[in-house]
């Protein structure tokens, strides 16, 4: 059971801010030595997914109470038009094989440290422009690519990219927080349905799935990202991404040092 809350708060805290639940889930297994079955990790994700629901219910109900408003349709349509880049991409990049293998640190090391360096670079260049509010076709197709990215390379950060993309293009931080994460939510339904189906038809119904333990593990994960949303939503108010920046780079420093031990 403490197993299970541990590996919840990891997931729920880690999906939505910029510094790779790969790169944190792979640490968790390393130190607690208990590898959990991938309709398990799925199940977690989902409450993850959830609380980003909860968060932003309000602008997901108004997609249908105030969809006679053109700028709130032009907005579904950006949203739609981002999902769809996305799943496409993610069936060529799938097609083409270019997913590389999470359960190998290295790559998730080097990407925290890659990400971090790009967020580095994207802040230094956002403060010497300015940002926008408004939600255009660049940005759109910048978080598809941003979302991409991350699937392709574990450990860049699902968020991070994805939220780098609209700023890399001009949006305001706390836009691209909300854009980037309503697209993440149909993204990531999708992904973990496809994830869900795959495991059970691969390994049939783990054990794991149905105990007390993955019910707590998936409560923990769906608070803790609640709180982890609502926080950085705050936060980027009025900070940039930097510290999340250094935080990957030291993360990534110590991964490569496990690797070293280890070997």
């Amino acid at each position: 059971m403490f197993e299970a809350i541990i590996i919840g708060l990891i997931q729920g805290i880690t999906e939505f801010l910029p510094i790779s639940s790969t790169g944190h889930m792979l640490i968790a297994q390393y130190f607690l030595k208990s590898p959990q079955s991938d309709a398990f990790n799925v199940l977690i994700q989902v409450g993850s997914i959830l609380a980003a629901v909860a968060v932003f219910w309000r602008d997901i109900l108004n997609f249908f109470l105030k969809w006679k408003e053109s700028a709130q349709r032009d907005y579904v349509y950006k949203l739609g038009a981002a999902f769809l880049l996305t799943c496409a991409g993610g069936f060529i990049a799938k097609l083409a094989g270019l997913k590389l293998p999470e359960d190998n640190i290295l790559p998730v090391a080097l990407a925290l440290i890659i990400g971090g360096l790009i967020i580095i670079g994207v802040e230094t260049r956002a403060k010497k422009r300015q940002l926008s509010t408004n939600i255009t076709w660049a940005i759109v197709f910048a978080v598809a690519a941003g979302q991409l990215i991350a699937a392709i390379f574990p450990g860049s950060s699902r968020s991070g990219m994805a939220i780098m993309g609209a700023l890399l293009v001009g949006l305001a931080r706390p836009e691209a927080v909300k854009f980037s994460f309503l697209v993440g939510i149909p993204t990531m339904f999708a992904a973990a349905a496809l994830e869900l189906l795959k495991a059970v038809k691969v390994e049939g119904i783990p054990p794991d799935l149905f105990t007390p333990e993955a019910f707590v593990a998936y409560a923990v994960a769906a608070v803790s990202s609640w709180l982890a949303v609502v926080w950085l939503l705050k936060f980027v108010r009025s900070r940039s991404f930097i510290p999340f920046a250094w935080y990957r780079l030291a993360l990534g420093v110590a991964l490569l040092v496990m690797i070293k031990i280890s070997s």
